[in-house]
């Protein structure tokens, strides 16, 4: 009876909400004056799912080694067509490219959650230490739940790098009542120009947002798509599957790198709308003509039923029966940096 109520509990932290916002007109043609919501489908799981899911649930195995040394500290910057991401964990990655330092979803609390005492707890550190990471020019949050948007390390990186942080429509309000003002709000397929010269565009998703179980949907969730010099990045967030993907290809063209996830994806019944399986994710991979792809958003809280391990080896699966070559789409390490290539025919970012 313990462990189905701890459950329960975890789940509604993950969700628990600190702030619901005022209703405001947004300018979108996927905000009804209240809520934002997913052409087509909606999230339509709600408390009485998860009571289902905690006296349900077959959660498969984790381990947890939080004395893993961080790997050693990236490099300062990238020059112009060069690019290199290292995978911190869960959805928190460093994209170096073109002078600028780019920080995706940072997490580096102990627990997914409101509290410091109850939530999803590490089963691993960060793969980089806080006090290694190079000058931060851009923050991205992709929506604001609480494994994607810690408020502990925002305000840190607020004061210790004061980056812009980059957020969906009415997203912002909840960083200024913690102080950050230096913000920018994006719209899907809005784009930004940075200060290299590059554009980032917001880019559609399937998800949804809310820290609690009021106040669902009032503020936007996002991908992102950074234009280098060498061809655009894809961060994908946090997402189910849908024709979000070639809408991106079609507008971009073929991706140099896609940030893709692949965890947190048993069982369907409950996460198929919101989280890719590590197949959806191989299709993905496809859809937007990627030259190379990398898993994130696995390995790091356990969030759903699948296991520590089990959607990098399902990945691999996946990507073989597709014919595609391991170097092309995989998991990478905690920490790991990896360079990529340009691709052969870009025409660079615009001046």
């Amino acid at each position: 009876m313990v462990k189905p109520v701890i459950a329960g509990f975890v789940l509604l932290s993950l969700y628990a909400c600190a702030w619901q916002g005022e209703t405001r007109p947004a300018a979108s043609d996927h905000f009804d004056g209240q809520r934002f919501f997913n052409p087509g489908a909606q999230f339509d799981k709600g408390f009485f799912d998860l009571v289902r899911f905690a006296f349900t649930r077959q959660p498969g195995q984790w381990k947890r080694d939080l004395e893993i040394a961080p790997a050693h500290a990236p490099p300062p910057l990238m020059g112009d067509g060069e690019l290199r991401v290292t995978f911190i964990n869960h959805a928190t990655l460093l994209i170096q490219a073109d002078g600028i330092n780019v920080l995706t979803d940072p997490i580096w609390s102990l627990r997914a959650s409101p509290f410091s005492w109850a939530g999803p707890r590490r089963f691993v550190p960060p793969g980089i230490a806080f006090e290694d990471l190079p000058e931060i020019d851009v923050v991205l949050i992709s929506h604001d739940h609480y494994d994607h948007l810690d408020l502990p390390t925002l305000k840190r990186l607020h004061a210790e790098h004061d980056p812009l942080f980059v957020v969906g429509l009415r997203q912002g309000d909840l960083l200024r009542d913690h102080g950050i003002q230096n913000i920018q709000e994006l719209d899907w397929w809005q784009p930004l120009e940075l200060e290299n010269g590059c554009q980032l565009w917001g880019a559609r998703s399937q998800h949804w947002t809310g820290r609690g179980l009021h106040g669902r949907n009032r503020s936007l969730w996002l991908s992102f798509v950074l234009e280098t010099k060498g061809g655009p990045v894809y961060f994908a967030g946090d997402t189910g599957y849908a024709d979000h993907f070639k809408q991106a290809h079609q507008r971009f063209g073929a991706m140099r790198l896609a940030l893709l996830p692949i965890g947190a994806y048993q069982p369907r019944w409950l996460t198929a709308f919101q989280h890719m399986s590590p197949d959806e994710a191989v299709q993905a991979h496809l859809d937007l003509n990627a030259a190379r792809s990398l898993g994130i958003h696995f390995g790091t809280f356990e969030l759903a039923d699948d296991g520590q391990f089990e959607p990098p080896q399902a990945l691999a699966r996946a990507v073989a029966r597709n014919g595609i070559a391991p170097d092309r789409f995989h998991a990478p390490e905690f920490g790991g940096g990896y360079d990529v290539k340009p691709l052969e025919e870009n025409a660079g970012c615009s001046q």
